[in-house]
């Protein structure tokens, strides 16, 4: 039974936790940073329970999809569909499970809400396919990651506020460059079969992007912050933030796979310091 359970746990990369947690950061910002001095306890458990079975969703599909490439990279090859574990036919059921329930949390909220998790569903479909015409596939997981941004609000407030709209864009840049980070591991691969990535197009002007990328997050983080009038507190813990991201870029060695992921793990530090500043700002 335990043989026959690991490979789906493996397929939601429920033994890879880090990306729930960086797909969970902006709704719970956004949510936050939309209720003040309130806690709805019920709204941020579905939001947990939605970015695990969401972020689960997001990765069958794009392994489903990658099968063939993910077989040929050294970090990919063991994945659950690649190295033949799960069938595609199993997996695909599974897929449709956890949509359901991922429909099933949605049919909760309000009606903003539940039309941002149907729209959501496209470009989780198309995002696979995006490194093999595009530099930039780290762009469209950007759009999907920091989806929660605008649906923690719409979720308090049933419509998309303009907070939650510079949040979503201070998200989609700190994504940009952490992924960015992240695709440096495989870089090489990538270059021999093909398959296109910021890394590649970025070469070894990287960390100048980085700094870009980063400083509009930043800039952003403290345009929400001044936008939802938050106070002193959550201003201190946004420069404690910054000084993360800037020790991030100065130290990662983009030509070491584990340092890229070490770096790459460390933006679930940001995020909670991030989310302690919101709170403590209000």
């Amino acid at each position: 039974m335990k043989y026959k359970i690991k490979p789906y746990i493996e397929l939601m990369r429920l033994d890879k936790r880090v990306g729930i947690y960086l797909v969970l950061w902006p709704c719970l910002w956004s949510i936050a940073i939309s209720v003040k001095n309130s806690f709805p306890y019920i709204i941020y458990a579905l939001f947990i329970a939605g970015a695990i079975v969401m972020r689960g969703a997001g990765c069958i599909i794009n392994d489903i999809i990658d099968r063939k490439i993910d077989a040929e990279v050294r970090r990919t090859k063991n994945r659950p569909i690649a190295s033949g574990r799960v069938k595609v036919r199993s997996a695909v059921i599974f897929l449709l499970f956890l949509l359901a329930i991922g429909a099933l949390i949605l049919s909760y909220f309000n009606k903003t809400t539940q039309l941002l998790g149907v729209a959501v569903l496209l470009p989780i479909f198309i995002y696979p396919f995006m490194k093999r015409i595009t530099y930039w596939p780290q762009a469209f997981l950007a759009i999907i990651f920091n989806w929660g941004a605008l649906m923690g609000a719409a979720a308090i407030h049933d419509k998309i506020t303009t907070t939650s709209l510079i949040l979503y864009a201070a998200c989609f840049f700190w994504t940009l460059g952490y992924d960015t980070i992240y695709a440096h591991q495989d870089k090489e691969s990538d270059a021999l079969i093909g398959v296109k990535s910021t890394a590649l197009k970025l070469g070894k002007y990287t960390k100048k992007y980085l700094y870009a990328f980063y400083s509009i997050t930043v800039v952003c983080l403290w345009a929400a912050g001044v936008s939802a009038d938050l106070g002193i507190a959550y201003h201190a813990f946004l420069i404690i933030g910054t000084l993360h991201l800037l020790w991030q870029v100065y130290e990662v060695n983009l030509d070491r796979p584990i340092d890229c992921l070490r770096k790459f793990h460390s933006n679930v530090y940001f995020g909670l310091i991030i989310l302690i500043g919101i709170i403590s700002g209000y």
